[in-house]
């Protein structure tokens, strides 16, 4: 007889973690429009609430076992969309040149089409759009590169600086501005160049995207099912010992 096909693995993408990762996507434009208006002190206060954010969701994944695959797509997500938004809110008004921000966008918008395809590619049958878009439908990880991290970290180094920029450099001396401006611009140059050697990096890895098969997504659909089947059991001793 034909084996019965398995039921349609979803994940549980309702955490912790992943409500941090969610709030600082919505955090983007906030912090976005406050560096419009030249609001310096709020726009520093929720970019550092959104750095704090993206140092958690991942530290809680961790210790408590509420890693995800939709948390390993949604959390560079978030930077990415974080990053782009200060890029382009940044260059508008001068704190950041154009050029840098040219590279920036330039390998993102690549990046973001190779997404677009392997989803659609590494997403099981039916492909309706509906399940497109719904990410507790695993299909595909993203697996940084380790120049992609490094590029990161220099990249959200940078649009740190440039949004405490304005704070920073009106409480320094004429002389220590010059010597700040100097060291931001070799920083705006190490960016550039790593933001294209990360771009180069997704295109000549063999690691760094990988299509889950029916297999692995059964045995996460079988992890899964033992962790809720391990916490009821875990809810149910603990109701037994109260009652004694």
């Amino acid at each position: 007889m034909p084996k019965p096909k398995n039921p349609v693995f979803r994940e549980n993408i309702y955490t912790f973690p992943n409500f941090l990762t969610f709030s600082r996507l919505l955090s983007a434009p906030v912090i976005g429009y406050l560096v419009l208006k030249s609001n310096h002190v709020w726009a520093a206060s929720v970019f550092i609430y959104a750095c704090l954010t993206d140092l958690l969701d991942g530290v809680i994944a961790r210790k408590y076992g509420l890693q995800s695959i939709v948390g390993s797509v949604l959390d560079p997500m978030a930077d990415k969309i974080l990053m782009i938004t200060l890029t382009g809110c940044l260059a508008w008004n001068g704190n950041l040149p154009l050029w840098i921000a040219t590279i920036i966008f330039g390998r993102d918008f690549l990046l973001g089409l190779s997404a677009v395809y392997y989803r659609y590619v590494s997403l099981p049958p039916p492909k309706t759009m509906k399940r497109y878009w719904d990410f507790s439908i695993p299909s595909a990880e993203v697996h940084p590169t380790t120049i992609s991290k490094y590029n990161t970290a220099l990249q959200m180094g940078l649009i740190t600086v440039s949004v405490l920029k304005p704070l920073l450099l009106q409480s320094l001396t004429v002389e220590l501005q010059a010597l700040a401006l100097q060291a931001i611009c070799g920083l705006e140059y190490t960016v550039a160049a790593t933001t294209i050697l990360s771009g180069l990096s997704y295109v000549f890895s063999k690691t760094a995207v990988k299509i889950l098969s029916e297999e692995e997504i059964e045995r996460r659909r079988l992890d899964q099912l033992k962790l809720v089947e391990n916490s009821k059991q875990s809810r149910i001793d603990s109701c037994d010992e109260e009652k004694k």
